[in-house]
């Protein structure tokens, strides 16, 4: 009895093994943990364009309201949790330009998330602002909670290239 058992365990160990070699053999991507995204395609989509016409509405609480109530935006590291400090880091862009314009360019499928390619337009005339224009370009990457919001958000941006942009504008860019 206790070798039929380990026969088959083994036996089925095997199976699994041999499918996995042959989907990484065919560059089969891992499929999404559950919670990841609980939505498809066409509804990230949807989800994306959403949280875009958001940034670019000029109303920050926006933006939070794609986020759980206790979901987390990081920036560059810096991280902010709950609608209140997420709609104040999104105030704070809107508030530095004016003329915010953020351009969704991508969604990439990841195992575990989605990570969301934007592009960011404005010329930063805001309160103590430089004057100059920037464009650049980054990604959120998102996980989300069981409701379908962001649980949390790790966005990443070039800092020294932004900082540059700020100093002398987009024109001396080497993009």
């Amino acid at each position: 009895m206790y070798s039929k058992r380990v026969s088959h365990r083994l036996a089925r160990s095997a199976h699994l093994a041999v499918l996995l070699i042959i989907a990484l053999l065919m560059g089969c991507q891992a499929e999404p943990e559950p919670g990841a995204f609980p939505m498809d395609m066409n509804k990230l989509q949807e989800f994306a364009d959403g949280y875009t016409a958001a940034w670019n509405s000029g109303q920050p609480e926006q933006v939070a309201s794609f986020f759980a109530p206790d979901g987390t935006l990081s920036v560059n590291g810096a991280a902010s949790t709950g609608r209140e400090a997420i709609t104040a880091v999104a105030a704070g862009f809107m508030t530095a330009f004016p003329d915010l314009e953020l351009l969704k360019d991508r969604l990439e499928i990841l195992p575990d998330a989605v990570r969301y390619h934007w592009t960011f337009i404005g010329t930063n005339t805001g309160p103590g602002g430089t004057g100059q224009a920037v464009r650049f370009s980054g990604f959120e990457e998102w996980t989300f909670d069981e409701s379908g919001l962001v649980a949390i958000s790790l966005g990443q941006f070039d800092a020294d290239e932004y900082r540059r942009q700020l100093e002398h504008g987009v024109e001396s860019s080497s993009e």
